[in-house]
């Protein structure tokens, strides 16, 4: 088989392994075999440290592998990385744009290091900016573009010379639903166009339903390969939407049924919850009553994978959560029980305006959940809210304190997760607990009491002495919330808390926060997972610093519509609702 004829990327029986600076060996990498074929998209999919960045680094010559074979476009990757790399194009999840230079300057850049020529720029350029839709703002600084239009300048430097396989790493990762609709659209325009060949990490699995060919990953060994619906097909037969005879909440159903032995996965879906079992049969519940109603569903890729995923992970344990002293008890001592109160909030920086306007109430108790395209305002909200910064117009009252005199006050009553958890990765478990009940200003008998309590409730007590930088993502998402509870906080702030994190710590995570709500916990999120919109009870959606729509999920659902008639999704919702108000503002200044 010559170059010209082989398969752009053939991955035979490869192994690796890194060393911890702890000494401990880690394999990253377990006998992982597959091929891309020429003019396909390949997805690898699966949670955070499934190997997926370390096959394409591998793919891309950066990494070697410690046995096995890589080839790509018909050449040895590890022995000729420089080789391979004249010819591909690579997007790591970091990609390195110069945040002071501006889009235009960012694209010449690239080009000089890869010697493009300034008659073929003449050809490029106009296509990429077409492509991406970022031919308005090539004289704005790339720091300041959402983190959409990031992604799509950091895609189109890496396309400055067509590659003959393009490796994209997480593009879409805290993207939201909007500019990953439209990355993909230029993708899959570059497959269909260019005949590109593309491998693609992404831990968004539906994203692998479009794809030719996936490969799904976890703890570096690949679980299941072929076409996306060959894997969906497992799950035929076993899914189902529940919904509960007396008309209880779908999150508090969803969180009884995950914990069923019968129940591989749970998930709020429109109202009800859609579940994939063990057996082709819905389970019973003990001592339900009214009795759930059960509908069979049509499988998705998701399901398939999740059958994959929880045999390889086993069991799991409850994840209900026991608060010592209900939280939550004192917020809103008025008659309508509100927790935060907002009201024609706006922010400026400089002649920009992040926040224009804005007003909502949020009850004790309920969970709250602030969404938005990348550049909407909605982080700028959420920091406000936390008394991170402050707003330069409007009233805005948290946990009974005004955030615009009494900060300080406001913030000893908040818990706050962030996408990032704020970790500190050198200090074991004990000691990031020690260090975050000490700055909440807990002391003595009172701290040891807490972080016991912290370490039973969220199960850390094997892992006290680990540093929290080597936990799996899913306990560092335990740690994250642990350290935010320390102080009974009465509302709780998660801020892109799930992002990275695989399918079963989301249902984890979000089963702990149904049950803080049930407690009397208010708590307010943000995420870019729309199906985690479900477990809220109302939602409000911005863009461009103002509120388009606001509701509870069956009221933002409504708003949307199928072409096939079948009942939308909050994804579907959140996208119209979007392009409906950006066509409304085009118009309005033509």
């Amino acid at each position: 088989m010559t170059p010209e004829t082989a398969p752009p990327v053939d991955i035979q029986r490869v192994h690796k392994s890194f060393r911890r600076a702890t000494g401990e060996t880690v394999r990253a990498l377990d006998d992982v075999s597959f091929t891309a074929r020429r003019n396909t998209l390949t997805a690898l999919v699966g949670p955070d440290g499934g190997g997926k960045t370390t096959l394409l680094r591998m793919m891309a010559g950066l990494v070697t592998a410690d046995d096995g074979a890589a080839r790509v476009l018909g050449i040895d990757a590890g022995a000729e990385p420089q080789a391979v790399q004249r010819r591909i194009g690579y997007m790591p999840q970091k990609f390195g744009l110069y945040e002071d230079l501006t889009v235009q300057q960012n694209l010449d850049l690239y080009a000089d290091l890869h010697g493009v020529e300034r008659a073929a720029r003449r050809e490029i350029y106009p296509r990429l900016l077409h492509m991406t839709a970022l031919g308005r703002f090539t004289g704005r600084l790339a720091g300041a573009l959402s983190g959409g239009m990031k992604q799509k300048l950091g895609l189109a430097c890496t396309l400055v010379r067509l590659p003959d396989l393009l490796l994209l790493d997480e593009p879409t990762v805290g993207v939201d639903p909007l500019s990953r609709k439209e990355l993909w659209e230029i993708v899959r325009h570059l497959i269909r166009d260019s005949g590109l060949t593309v491998v693609v990490s992404t831990s968004y699995l539906d994203e692998a339903e479009f794809c030719d060919h996936a490969v799904a990953l976890h703890l570096g060994k690949v679980l299941a390969q072929g076409k996306p619906q060959d894997i969906t097909a497992r799950a035929a037969g076993r899914v189902f939407l529940a919904a509960a005879g007396d008309g209880a909440a779908a999150r508090a159903l969803q969180a009884r049924l995950f914990r069923h032995p019968g129940v591989v996965d749970a998930a709020p879906q429109a109202g009800r919850v859609r579940i994939v079992t063990h057996e082709p049969q819905p389970p019973r519940l003990a001592g339900d009553a009214a009795g759930l109603i059960y509908a069979p569903a049509t499988p998705r890729f998701e399901d398939g994978f999740m059958l994959l995923f929880r045999a390889a992970v086993g069991d799991i344990r409850s994840t209900a959560i026991r608060l010592e002293h209900g939280l939550g008890g004192v917020v809103g001592n008025g008659a309508d029980g509100v927790a935060v109160e907002v009201s024609g909030l706006r922010r400026r920086f400089g002649d920009f305006v992040a926040v224009d306007d804005v007003s909502f109430k949020v009850r004790r108790g309920e969970i709250y959940g602030l969404l938005g395209p990348n550049g909407a305002g909605k982080s700028t909200t959420f920091r406000m809210l936390c008394g991170l910064i402050p707003a330069s117009g409007g009233t805005l009252r948290v946990a009974g304190a005004d955030l615009r005199a009494s900060r300080a006050e406001a913030r000893a009553r908040l818990g706050y997760v962030a996408q990032k958890f704020s970790l500190y990765g050198d200090l074991s478990v004990d000691e990031n607990l020690d260090f975050f009940a000490s700055a909440y200003g807990l002391r003595g008998a009172r701290k040891r009491e807490r972080i016991e309590w912290a370490k039973a409730q969220f199960e850390l007590g094997s892992l006290a002495g680990l540093p929290s930088g080597q936990l799996p993502g899913g306990y560092k998402q335990r740690l994250a919330m642990a350290a935010a509870l320390l102080h009974e906080p009465e509302i709780l702030f998660l801020d892109e808390a799930t992002s990275g994190a695989d399918p079963l710590a989301r249902r984890e995570f979000w089963g702990r926060i149904t049950a803080l709500s049930e407690q009397g916990v208010t708590v307010i999120v943000t995420t870019h997972f729309m199906e985690e919109a479900e477990y809220c009870d109302r939602i409000i959606i911005m863009d461009g610093g103002v509120a388009l729509a606001e509701g509870s999920p069956g009221e933002i659902r409504a708003r949307a519509k199928r072409r096939d008639d079948s009942e939308p999704t909050m994804e579907d919702a959140f996208i119209a609702i979007v392009e409906a108000a950006r066509r409304e503002a085009a118009e309005a200044v033509r």
